[in-house]
């Protein structure tokens, strides 16, 4: 009865979170900080289907360390890929 509970509570918090989502997208925000706050609803989001409906909490450290390790090989690839676009862009400029 106790996990059900949970589970309840973590779905109406995902309803909520949409909610605020859609309602972010109709404040008519700038586009940059209305893409800022969605992605931070988001990854709050999917931070907790990982956590309860994966059953995050309860696993060994080393699934944490894992997890972690591929979120910090993702950031560093992003970067690579931002790097280089921006590499592209500044020698487009200097093409007489």
């Amino acid at each position: 009865m106790k996990d059900s509970k949970k589970y309840v509570g973590v779905g109406l918090a995902l309803l909520l979170l949409t909610a605020m989502t859609v309602t972010v997208r109709r404040l008519h925000l700038g586009i940059a900080l209305a893409i800022f706050i969605a992605l931070l609803i988001a990854t709050f989001k999917g931070s907790l289907v990982a956590s309860f409906f994966m059953h995050l909490l309860s696993e060994r450290k080393i699934i944490h360390i894992l997890l972690l390790s591929t979120l910090f090989l993702f950031i560093v690839m992003m970067g690579l890929v931002l790097v280089g676009r921006l590499n592209v862009y500044e020698g487009l400029r200097h093409v007489p």
